[in-house]
């Protein structure tokens, strides 16, 4: 019996969990998290719960438990150096090392990557340690973003229009966030759709799973501040209504054109995931970053679609063979809802702030699935604690089913709680594709 380490604790790796015990094999998972997650401690063998920075304590429990491999969930482990940790042990990660998640962790790195191998789908860009030149660059910008480097949580990406309106705004952003970051990347802002493909890896072979859209905004109609993602959508076709087959290669094509460049640049194999965040524009396919794992919440929507043992997956991934194995998605449609507090992502003196530590109730939630996220299991029930509490997933034929399997079992999650109704619904898709054809001029 094969036993696999799975390092982390939210609705992500509740995702991963559930796919790896799918496996023929029937591995046992040995779940490494820093906050105890009901649902994924329900499928292990065994759990630690401790900070990601002890990997001291991280590698003994993976050694104590013989396993076999890792899979890493997050990017705090990722950006720690937890797979150089257990590699030096002996145990090999679905995950890249440290220096490779620089992929995610240093905005300046990737772009400065991109640049240097003339990989399609870059954007106007300057890194700035100081304020001097700021000043100027930002003139030549028709729009700005701005994107401190180090780990920001999914946060930290401040877009002009969204976050502030001039350019006095944006510098003085600037000059707040070198106080706290080495460096900030500002960059053109763009004009388009989003999308996120999540591609595996062995350092040779690129995979691209199902494209999702991701919902930033705390509120309907992508209103209120930015959010780790409030929910997202995948379609049967594996595609999105707005994009083509040519905006999903196009994707691919700069993912492995990234791959190559990383072993060229620094002699490493990045083996794990590579989640490219691009936008669709009237100019084709631009990148906007790269995550080193999959995204929270879309593995909700694409872990459930895959086909393909799970185990030989993450196998071929570390051995360097993706190209021998073949990967399938079902063809089906998936909806993710997050359940959030009241006062997420509000001020903490706002009257909904109370509900960050409030008790929930779980009644009957049909065919969707529930992926747990931050919550504490207490003795007199389910805590949700400051941030997002439980992915909910609808799955159908089709992405109007799908979306009132997820909003019917909401609905039978109690307590002061929140989410976004509109995500799948056609209303908001129908102005995405609107949107792309007024771009596209079609």
């Amino acid at each position: 019996m094969v036993n696999i380490l799975l390092i982390g604790n939210g609705a992500r790796e509740h995702a991963l969990a559930e796919a790896l015990v799918r496996s023929s094999e029937k591995p046992r998972l040995f779940a490494c998290m820093k906050a105890n997650n009901p649902g994924l401690a329900a499928l292990a063998e065994r759990t630690l719960i401790g900070p990601y920075h002890d990997l001291a304590a991280i590698v003994a429990f993976a050694r104590e438990g013989r396993c076999e491999f890792a899979v890493v969930g997050p990017e705090d482990p990722l950006s720690r150096g937890v797979v150089d940790a257990l590699a030096a042990a002996g145990i090999p990660g679905v995950g890249p090392t440290r220096s490779l998640a620089r992929l995610e962790t240093s905005k300046s790195f990737t772009r400065d990557l991109c640049a240097k191998y003339a990989i399609p789908g870059n954007v106007a860009y300057r890194v700035f340690t100081s304020l001097d030149g700021v000043a100027a660059f930002l003139e030549t910008l028709p729009g700005v973003v701005l994107k401190p480097d180090g780990l920001t949580g999914g946060k930290g990406v401040l877009v002009q229009g969204d976050h502030f309106e001039t350019r006095a705004e944006a510098l003085a952003l600037i000059r707040d966030i070198l106080a706290e970051h080495p460096s900030v990347t500002v960059e053109e802002r763009l004009e388009g759709e989003e999308f996120s493909l999540q591609c595996l890896c062995d350092g040779r072979t690129v995979v691209a799973t199902p494209p999702v859209q991701d919902h930033k905004r705390r509120f309907a109609d992508d209103r209120g501040p930015n959010t780790g993602g409030m929910g997202s959508y995948s379609v049967a076709d594996h595609l999105l209504p707005f994009l083509t087959p040519a905006d999903v290669a196009a994707g691919l094509a700069i993912t492995e054109r990234v791959a190559e460049a990383i072993h060229r640049e620094t002699g490493e194999y990045y083996r794990g995931v590579m989640y490219g965040g691009f936008m669709a524009t009237s100019d084709g396919v631009r990148l906007l970053e790269y995550n080193a794992r999959f995204g929270d919440p879309e593995a909700m929507n694409i872990l459930p679609l895959l086909e393909t043992d799970f185990v030989a997956v993450c196998r071929a991934v570390i051995a360097g063979t993706l190209d021998t194995l073949p990967i399938r998605f079902a063809k089906r449609a998936t909806v993710c809802k997050y359940v959030v507090p009241k006062g997420y992502g509000l001020p903490k003196d706002h009257p909904d702030a109370r509900s960050t530590s409030a008790r929930i109730e779980v009644g009957d939630v049909g065919a969707a699935r529930l992926y747990h996220s931050s919550v504490d299991q207490r003795p007199d029930g389910l805590y949700m604690t400051t941030s997002r509490a439980i992915g909910v997933v609808g799955i159908a034929d089709d992405l109007a089913r799908a979306e009132a399997i997820a909003e019917r079992a909401v609905g039978a999650i109690r307590g002061p709680v929140d989410h976004r109704s509109d995500i799948g619904t056609a209303p908001l898709i129908a102005k995405r594709v609107s949107h792309m054809r007024a771009l596209r001029g079609k």
